[in-house]
């Protein structure tokens, strides 16, 4: 994919992919969602190469999904922490998680439970001015110079 031309296209799922597409970032994402926090852990987490981390890393924070702070000063370390975009992703990764269960999983695979209901979650995406679920009903693009 090419970098630059996402961005500047219409398309909201091509802008997103350019940021956020490919796997490391997305699960750099899901481990600061688990509240992984610092480079060591990290890398730790996924056995992702030093380079290849430090460039997810700077590429999600460029792009306003992590933020840096300073919590060491002496030596220098910084931490990586969820902006509000890094945030309201992880509804998009459990969407990706409730794929994964239904077409590449088995019964070995980790679950996700709502401390407050005690209930596992079954994340499912609706349309938020028609409570219908996203996929249950034919749907028609509109470009930009259309509307």
């Amino acid at each position: 994919m090419n970098m630059k031309k996402s961005y500047d296209t219409p398309c909201p799922i091509a802008r997103s992919m350019a940021i956020a597409g490919d796997a490391w970032s997305i699960l750099i994402l899901r481990d600061a969602h688990a509240g992984l926090t610092r480079f060591d852990q990290f890398r730790k987490s996924l056995g992702i190469a030093p380079t290849m981390l430090t460039r997810r890393l700077a590429t999600l924070t460029e792009e306003g999904l992590l933020e840096k702070r300073l919590y060491s000063e002496h030596p220098p370390r910084e931490e990586y922490l969820l902006t509000a975009a890094g945030r309201d992703f992880l509804p998009i990764l459990f969407m990706i998680g409730e794929w994964g269960r239904q077409y590449r999983g088995d019964d070995n695979m980790i679950r996700f439970f709502d401390m407050e209901a005690g209930t596992e979650i079954k994340a499912i995406v609706v349309d938020e001015v028609t409570g219908a679920k996203i996929g249950t009903r034919p749907l028609r693009v509109v470009m930009p110079d259309e509307n």
